[in-house]
């Protein structure tokens, strides 16, 4: 007989017994959802005063917006293009998100301005491709 049914019957039986049995439900059981804390995760966790991180500067933000604006795009047709959420752009935009090179590259590419550094706003020069 298997254990697992053993168990179950010996849980059952106390139970019409009338007898207290705990039980508990596995979190997340059969899924692998418990490797998705990452270490930046943990980080934001422990952000106080004194320990944060670094926020997108306002400056990123209104260059980003501008450069959107003039090209006549919303935040949800950005974010589409870069593949991205829209709750990314939104973010960026506000200085609220954590600076990502892989995120600010992408909408550097999409708008043409540059998002780091030191130009921050100015557009992008055309760097011919190498062959």
């Amino acid at each position: 007989m298997n254990i697992h049914k053993r168990q179950f019957k010996a849980i059952t039986a106390a139970q019409r017994r009338g007898e207290e049995v705990e039980t508990s439900k596995k979190w997340a059981a059969g899924q692998n959802k418990q490797h998705t804390i990452t270490k930046n995760t943990a980080k934001l966790d422990r952000e106080t005063e004194e320990l944060h991180h670094d926020r997108v500067t306002l400056a990123v933000g209104k260059a980003i917006q501008q450069s959107r604006q003039a090209k006549g795009l919303t935040q949800k047709d950005l974010a589409t293009r870069i593949s991205e959420k829209p709750q990314v752009i939104a973010d960026y935009e506000a200085g609220k998100a954590i600076p990502n090179n892989q995120v600010l590259g992408k909408l550097e590419r999409a708008l043409g301005v540059k998002l780091r550094g030191k130009d921050i706003g100015t557009p992008l020069e055309a760097v011919p491709k190498k062959k």
